[in-house]
């Protein structure tokens, strides 16, 4: 048998392995990539561990979609919504985060709730509240947990049909940080209770099942978790139940109210959420806006948000107005209900600027 010619050196080697990294080819060796289109000049780390993770016919994947539905819809479909674009590709998270980004933040805001509440116990802090207020923090912020935990199991549900990476990225972290928050008052009120003699930590599921002052809210909860369209489910949340509901009764009452009942405490827990929501509006904004301003579908699109701001803005509303009278129960007052719904409404107006839409349908009343 005749010796077995040596390859050339400069011709490579047949690569007889389909395994990652069998084969050297050209950027083996990078740590970026560039088969897309960046922002900005330069792809940013969040682009390079978002952008086209999620496969797309259109985009590489050219045997179709390998797996289907039994009923025959693709693994992702532009169905799952009413919305259309023209590039479902190009948005891109204002907040940029990502896995790993994600969990640092959410670890530092634990931390730091962890540390308010431990060094609040260890001070007294909780023998200083008012007992008007005692009551209500059982009552209504026990009560609110479940509208942020409905939130939260919303969002996680809608993330699933987004269409690409980077839109599931933003309402998954939506989703995480409505369900830490939900958990954060959890912990709260059951590390308060050790401390105050008496104070029920099962009051708040009662108030949310069966307090007439929030039957409205349960009611937009449910709406919201409900609807089949995962755009309309993050619509409404980010649009109409946080500017009408969350922030109204988080900062406009809470945060507002606290301090006068010698309590320093549960603002500081509670001022996560207001953060939270912050870098969750500013994507939801960044989404739309590339929708309504969309070559081909903009107007199109324009019509389905004002269709959903009127049907979730007048639920919102009545969740609002059947709120008023938890601005009665603490002994100290010194601020209105009518002024945090005027600002309320004035935060949703703002942000119906933004996004080019007439807020008046949805704040009628």
């Amino acid at each position: 048998m005749g010796a077995q010619q040596k390859p050339d050196s400069n011709t490579a080697s047949p690569t007889k392995s389909g395994a990652a990294g069998a084969a050297s080819f050209a950027g083996s060796e990078s740590r970026k990539y560039n088969y897309f289109e960046p922002k900005g000049r330069k792809a940013t780390h969040y682009e390079d561990m978002t952008v086209d993770v999620q496969p797309d016919p259109e985009r590489y994947l050219l045997q179709d979609w390998i797996i289907n539905f039994p009923d025959g819809t693709p693994t992702y479909s532009k169905d799952w919504t009413k919305v259309k674009s023209a590039d479902w590709h190009k948005f891109r998270a204002v907040d940029e985060e990502w896995e790993r980004t994600h969990y640092q933040r959410q670890s530092t805001i634990c931390g730091m709730v962890q540390n308010v509440i431990a060094n609040g116990r260890k001070s007294g802090a909780t023998a200083r509240f008012d007992k008007a207020w005692v009551k209500v923090l059982q009552d209504h912020l026990g009560a609110y947990k479940h509208a942020e935990f409905g939130l939260g199991t919303a969002t996680m549900q809608a993330q699933r049909y987004g269409y690409t990476q980077m839109i599931n990225n933003a309402i998954l972290t939506n989703s995480s940080y409505k369900l830490r928050f939900a958990q954060d008052l959890t912990l709260y009120l059951s590390e308060i209770a050790l401390d105050i003699p008496g104070f029920d930590t099962a009051a708040g599921k009662k108030h949310w099942l069966e307090d007439p002052t929030w039957q409205a809210t349960r009611k937009l909860i449910e709406s919201i978790m409900g609807a089949s369209d995962y755009l309309e489910q993050y619509f409404a949340v980010n649009i109409v139940f946080e500017p009408l509901v969350g922030e109204l009764f988080r900062s406009g009452f809470v945060m507002q109210l606290a301090a006068a009942q010698n309590d320093f405490v549960t603002p500081a827990v509670v001022s996560a959420a207001e953060a939270d929501y912050e870098r969750n509006l500013a994507n939801t904004v960044e989404l739309i806006n590339l929708l309504v301003t969309d070559p081909q579908y903009g107007e199109y699109n324009r019509g389905i948000f004002s269709s959903w701001l009127g049907k979730y803005g007048a639920l919102a509303l009545d969740a609002a107005n059947n709120l008023q009278p938890i601005w009665s129960q603490p002994r100290v007052k010194v601020a209105t209900f009518q002024e945090a719904l005027a600002k309320a409404k004035s935060r949703v107006g703002a942000i119906c600027s933004e996004i080019g839409l007439n807020p008046a349908g949805g704040l009628a009343n």
